[in-house]
């Protein structure tokens, strides 16, 4: 147990350190939000695949594995496609350059769409932010064999997550994400084959695991199997081509053409990463099954870098868990602060404040939204809540996806999205997603039929509004002036795309 905890610690200083150095750096807004818009290829790719790759992938995609089987890959299948769609936007992205997606939203449909599209970034982003905390209980109490308790293991976690990003902003999340990226690749590659070998081979986890966990749509997805598998792959889909703290590392590379390659070696990491991490949970999965070990479906990957692999690649896997939870959170709480800064305070407020200002009371902000993503997650623990990360990150991704993505994506691809069809469809995403997945349960119980009113995604309905009043209110309005157009669709395009 001390070896785990030490090393996880040690890894924890180390970083302190690296991040107390690295925001020496930190002299404007631009070094704060952006990096200094100076971010390397190579740190561009480790970045991206550290933001996506968090703990909704070792934590909630253990207990969607440890539920599902193979059929936990349709999550992640949407953002393989998600970003290879993200490919052809990069680099015009970059061109824009500015700070967080409500630039976009106001310079195509004004100052109330990106009041209202910060609104719901934030909502998802700090849900986003108190999962990881949660994450990062699970690690450490099975790092320790329960020496640390789940409960101040998520204060932890979400101590040294506001304090690294309080420290340094954009710099030290991108420097940080680095050494990060690496060992969840190293990790996840070296772990794998010793894992299927614990657990007795490829054909063995068949004969252990039920026959569902092989097939292409779990039963155990609900009334709908072929329904609730895509619409995961849907709500994924739609949350990565729309969110922010993507756009925002393409606004912190030195070019749109570095932008866009980074991309392009990001979706190789994303599916290799996210791949073999199901692998291992569906074979950790088997070992626990056939053992009789009685595992949290939650904690199959943690359990296995303690049981199932050698030692040093044990610590390594571990150590990849607190990587994800750590890098995840801080671009998560980064982006969400930048939204209360950019698009509230100083798109609403107080346009003209001094940069030097904006940093320090950002940083104020970091702390504050940090704490709140804490009592997301402390107030169910403290009332012995059942929390699932899975259906936390379900809601996130959803809200996020038809409230933001929609409009976000039809500013930089489609001429004929007007001011009123933005705004509706932003207004009209965020609301059916907080309808159908928190009202609706609420008001009528007994309609829901596993987890989903009527047993239909809310992704579904909620797309669907959002979608339909984006394209129906746009073309019932005057198309916008080529003036409007101008920014995001210059006639010249820039040099370097």
């Amino acid at each position: 147990m001390a070896v785990y905890l030490y090393v996880i610690l040690g890894y924890l200083l180390v970083l302190t350190v690296y991040n107390v150095y690295r925001s020496r750096q930190v002299k404007s807004q631009d070094d704060f939000m952006v990096a200094g818009r100076s971010l390397s290829l190579t740190k561009m790719v480790f970045t991206l695949v550290c933001t996506w790759i968090g703990s909704g992938t070792f934590i909630a995609g253990a207990e969607f594995a440890s539920k599902a089987g193979w059929s936990a890959v349709w999550q992640p299948a949407g953002a393989f496609l998600g970003i290879a769609i993200i490919y052809f936007v990069a680099a015009k992205i970059r061109t824009f350059g500015q700070y967080t997606v409500g630039d976009i939203l106001e310079v195509r449909y004004g100052k109330f769409a990106r009041l209202f599209g910060a609104i719901a970034l934030i909502i998802a982003f700090t849900t986003i932010v108190a999962y990881q905390f949660r994450a990062g209980g699970y690690i450490l109490n099975v790092a320790t064999d329960g020496g640390i308790s789940l409960e101040a293991g998520q204060a932890i976690a979400a101590a040294f997550v506001i304090l690294f990003v309080a420290i340094g902003g954009m710099v030290a999340v991108a420097h940080t994400d680095l050494p990060n990226g690496i060992i969840i690749v190293s990790a996840c590659l070296l772990a794998v084959p010793f894992v299927i070998a614990g657990a007795g081979g490829w054909a063995h986890a068949a004969q252990v695991l039920p026959a569902g966990h092989f097939k292409v749509f779990s039963p155990d997805f609900g009334k709908y199997p072929a329904l609730k598998a895509l619409g995961y792959f849907l709500s994924t889909l739609m949350l990565l081509m729309g969110v922010q703290s993507m756009y925002q590392k393409f606004y912190a590379a030195r070019t749109p053409k570095e932008a866009k390659k980074a991309v392009a070696i990001w979706i190789v990491g994303t599916i290799v990463v996210e791949t073999i991490v199901i692998c291992i949970a569906v074979y950790a999965n088997a070992y626990n099954v056939e053992h009789h070990l009685n595992w949290d479906g939650r904690a199959l990957v943690l359990n296995a870098a303690r049981y199932m692999v050698p030692g040093p690649v044990g610590v390594l896997l571990l150590g990849a868990a607190c990587a994800v939870v750590l890098s995840t959170g801080m671009n998560y709480l980064l982006s969400s602060s930048s939204n209360v800064m950019r698009d509230i305070y100083q798109g609403m407020i107080n346009q003209h404040t001094d940069p030097t200002k904006m940093v320090a009371l950002q940083k104020v902000f970091i702390v504050i939204m940090g704490f709140c993503a804490f009592l997301m997650i402390f107030v169910p623990t403290y009332l012995k809540s059942d929390i699932s990360i899975l259906q936390y990150a379900y809601f996130a991704y959803t809200m996020y996806g038809v409230a933001v993505t929609p409009a976000l994506f039809a500013a930089l691809t489609w001429k004929r999205a007007t001011r009123q069809g933005g705004l509706a469809s932003i207004v009209g995403g965020a609301a059916a997603a907080v309808f159908f997945e928190i009202l609706l349960p609420w008001l009528a119980p007994s309609v829901m039929e596993g987890g989903d009113a009527f047993g239909i995604p809310s992704i579904y309905p909620a797309a669907l509004i959002s979608i339909g009043l984006l394209v129906v209110v746009s073309l019932l309005t005057p198309a916008p002036t080529a003036k409007q157009l101008e920014r995001l669709f210059p006639k010249t395009p820039p040099a370097g795309v």
